[in-house]
């Protein structure tokens, strides 16, 4: 084949995975992948570079694997049925589960979907496949009784189907006064017909409910929560809280008036300057104060046919009022409100984090019309809008720049601390800065869908996602709160028949065990230090996706990385440059980048960004000829120019050169000989180069204590042990196609948890398979924000060791906060039983307890690295 400048850039047939095994195929989705079905992975996944030196320039030309900006993505991704054989006998088709359902689709849609197909006649079964490249159904049925052609539409009509029914809902959430409230709206909405789950974040004021939309409407799920004394309403995408808490701020004023009343009894009754009745009603008065919140709470959990820690402290109150001590009954019911209004108090905090990420994004946009620029809210914004952003102004929305050159502070979004050069073409995202010049920059999402929205609406959907450490807490309560309203009485009757105290000795003892066994800081102890941690590593460009994930990565004993892209640039860059004796190393790459200059091929671009960084131009070429395998032909200054392996040149090459392409590809760079004129001018070597980062990073982790580090590359052996002895790892697995990397992180799981490092593309398979998946650069990358469960926003794995830090201390921050919970409760219930602490002395402890678990969970919101 032979081109000339100018010449339209060619096909990609025989498109060379192994080079580029970090090819993002979302990104490229217009690429015909049917053509590489049967492609040799084990051949070309590791590249070897004796047999790929020449790389067949011409089939890439146009093909820009180093940035995707502008590439073509071509037509929108069919759904495509291929049958086979199923491995369990009879045949089997595997369909793109995102294509039937979109993205990340939550497991309810999926099961519905699985149980629609499942009952279709001729399916035998169906299951869902996460170790593919995208999440895939597979149904195994019997071609005699339903076609191919028939078994995709059913299931492209059952998706369909599933699509438009189920959904998933997040709603803010107001009256929210105390952790127990979260179980008893959880349980009033999972009762509602239609209604598959419902999950409440307390701290964060949010539920997020899956429902059937054909069967219950939301004002149903409005109305429900509205009869519990909550407020639950849509959410605007990125608005965090942000709303007025409403009779929620009464909790601290009603406690505190409680306490003068009961303050001015206690003294008055001292001085025995008022009748006794004007102290009892003194009591009795401070007692209704601080018992509006409990017994609205006792009365939802009862309703609900649940017993929460509200009821236990109601019970203990009206026992204590019965006997006629009223002044205990205030006590205990002021020191709770109290407790629970600081506790609120301090939660604030927490949720102020979320709503400054949210005060990030301007109200307003400076929009282009024509000659004039307007001011229009943001969600009015529509993509392909153009808007102006001056100097000093946040950016509004996402975007790419179309005029203008500047550099932006993406420390809200990313975590950067510098400020990062910007111009035409670049991406921008919501809540930046722009800190020099004006810019034009050209919508490309609307302000629901930002980098930043979905930033905010993940982290306060986080603590939704509960951890097993939440779920077991949970699980607790349950199931402690009925065996101590049972506990109670018999201490008290035990008090009473066989010790002989007095009737009203007897209920003070069970009020007290009551009080002592309350769960009130079990509830929020994890919760508040999730809701803080989560918020801060936001803060930081970390994005945790669940309180689970959170829990996983601070237990990990073993991080693998993917090479391409996370440790390496992901783009080739000449390293090496020998010119033989008697020519000139400048000629050598002017020539060389002159012929190279006509391909697009990444190695092709790599030789001429490396001659003009090092200040030499390349020279003019006037045809280029690809030889597959080989490398090219090309004409220099009129000269006849061959660039390529061994395999492209007749004869033996001289001992020279192929001392250095041994001494070079045992360094894992890719060999390029140059010849002139039929003279040989000398060696290039080209490789992937590491990150600047990647060393710091994987040095800080092991000082950090993970005690395995592992790459996992779909390179050759001979460069991932190269790049692996680079970056300072000990254990690099190759060559591994996608299948081997999960079956490589299964084994490694078996001996303990496995975080897995990659980009969150083409490394779905992997990232679904570890114990928690971490994605880099998913600032600008929806794909990362879908397929990880946590998300280091910029493109810089300095992020790792923070985020694994965090983790680690949040983990740390929960156990401390489960063990002051329980111990101070074990402790309380033992000096209960035995007479050695009154109700007084319980409810100071008890609330004291739940203040320490609060304040101790929100020290995360000013982690440190290393600290």
């Amino acid at each position: 084949m032979t081109t000339r400048r100018g010449d339209p850039p060619r096909g990609h047939e025989g498109h060379d995975h192994g080079e580029h095994e970090k090819h993002d195929h979302d990104e490229h989705e217009g690429h015909d992948h049917d053509e590489h079905e049967g492609h040799d992975h084990d051949e070309h996944e590791g590249h070897d570079h004796d047999e790929h030196e020449g790389h067949d320039h011409d089939e890439h030309e146009g093909h820009d694997h180093g940035g995707h900006e502008g590439h073509d993505h071509g037509p929108k991704r069919e759904l495509v049925a291929m049958s086979r054989a199923a491995e369990t006998g009879g045949t089997a088709c595997q369909l793109d589960l995102e294509l039937l359902l979109g993205e990340g689709d939550p497991k309810h849609r999926i099961e519905k979907l699985r149980e629609l197909l499942q009952a279709q006649a001729g399916i035998s079964d169906v299951h869902m496949r996460e170790d593919t490249e995208r999440p895939e159904v597979c149904l195994h049925y019997d071609p005699s009784l339903i076609s191919l052609e028939r078994l995709v539409a059913v299931v492209r009509s059952a998706g369909t189907d599933v699509d438009a029914r189920y959904e998933q809902k997040t709603f803010r959430v107001e009256g929210m006064d105390c952790a127990q409230c979260g179980p008893v709206l959880e349980h009033a909405l999972s009762r509602e017909k239609g209604v598959l789950s419902a999950r409440v974040a307390f701290a964060a004021e949010r539920v997020v409910v899956d429902l059937d939309t054909r069967v219950v409407k939301e004002s149903r799920l409005f109305e429900r929560a509205r009869a519990l004394g909550f407020v639950i309403e849509p959410v605007e995408a990125g608005r965090g809280c942000g709303h007025d808490h409403g009779g929620g701020g009464l909790a601290l004023p009603l406690a505190i008036a409680s306490g003068v009343l009961l303050g001015a009894g206690y003294l008055l009754g001292w001085l025995a300057v008022v009748p006794p009745i004007v102290v009892t009603v003194l009591y009795a008065a401070a007692a209704v104060l601080a018992a509006l919140y409990p017994v609205r709470g006792a009365f939802n959990a009862l309703r609900e046919r649940q017993l929460g820690i509200e009821t236990l402290m109601v019970v203990a109150a009206v026992a204590a009022a019965g006997l006629g001590a009223f002044f205990e009954a205030a006590l205990l019911l002021f020191l709770f409100g109290i407790g629970h209004a600081l506790e609120q108090r301090a939660l604030e905090r927490a949720r102020g984090a979320i709503e400054a990420l949210g005060k990030l994004r301007p109200e307003v946009a400076r929009v282009r019309r024509g000659a004039d620029v307007v001011e229009v809210p943001v969600a009015s914004v529509k993509k392909g809008d153009r808007i102006v952003v001056r100097p000093g102004d946040r950016v509004p929305l996402d975007g790419k720049i179309v005029e203008g050159q500047s550099s932006l502070d993406q420390a809200a979004i990313t975590g950067e601390s510098v400020p990062v050069a910007k111009g035409p073409g670049d991406e921008v995202f919501a809540g930046t800065v722009n800190a020099e010049a004006a810019l034009e920059i050209d919508v490309t999402k609307a302000s629901s869908e930002s980098a930043l929205a979905r930033i905010i609406d993940m982290v306060s959907n986080a603590e939704a996602q509960k951890s097993p450490t939440q779920r077991f807490t949970q699980m607790l309560e349950k199931r402690f709160v009925p065996v101590v309203l049972l506990g109670a009485p018999v201490l008290g009757l035990v008090r009473i028949f066989a010790q002989g105290a007095s009737v009203r000795d007897g209920v003070l003892a069970s009020m007290s065990l009551l009080v002592a066994s309350s769960p009130c800081a079990l509830a929020i102890a994890t919760p508040a230090a999730v809701l803080s941690a989560v918020a801060r590593a936001a803060r930081s460009g970390v994005l945790f996706k669940g309180g689970a994930h959170l829990e996983t990565l601070g237990k990990v004993s073993a991080i693998a990385f993917d090479k391409t892209g996370t440790l390496t640039e992901g783009k080739p860059k000449i390293v090496t440059v020998t010119a033989l004796a008697g020519a000139d190393e400048r000629v050598m790459l002017a020539t060389a980048a002159g012929a190279e200059a006509l391909s697009a091929h990444p190695l092709a671009q790599a030789i001429v960004e490396g001659a003009r960084a090092r200040g030499i131009e390349p020279l003019e070429a006037d045809e280029l000829e690809a030889v597959h395998g080989k490398g090219l032909r090309s004409k220099v200054e009129g000269e006849a120019v061959a660039i390529g392996s061994a395999a492209l040149f007749d004869g033996p090459l001289p001992a020279e050169v192929t001392r250095e392409i041994d001494r070079l590809q045992q360094a894992g760079q890719t060999t390029m000989i140059v010849q002139r004129a039929g003279k040989f001018l000398g060696v290039i070597g080209v490789a992937d180069t590491l990150r600047d980062d990647a060393k710091s990073a994987l040095a800080e982790l092991r000082g950090m204590g993970v005690g395995r580090l592992v790459m996992l590359s779909g390179d050759s052996k001979r460069v991932a042990d190269a790049v692996a002895k680079d970056v300072g790892i000990t254990e690099a697995q190759a060559p591994l196609m996608p299948e081997g990397k999960v079956d490589a992180l299964r084994v490694m799981a078996r001996e303990g948890g496995v975080a897995m490092i990659g980009d969150g593309v083409n490394d779905a398979p992997a990232l679904a398979t570890a114990s928690v998946g971490v994605a880099m650069g998913g600032a600008g990358s929806d794909v990362a924000l879908e397929t990880a469960d946590v998300v280091l926003m910029s493109d810089d794995l300095r992020r790792l060791p923070f985020a694994v830090g965090l983790a680690r201390t949040a983990a740390g921050v929960i156990r401390q906060n489960l063990v002051i919970a329980l111990g101070v409760s074990a402790v309380l219930i033992v000096a209960t039983i035995f007479g050695w602490v009154h109700i007084s002395g319980a409810v100071v402890m008890h609330e004291g307890s739940t203040l320490v678990v609060v304040a101790n969970g929100l020290r995360l919101l000013m982690h440190r690295p290393g600290v």
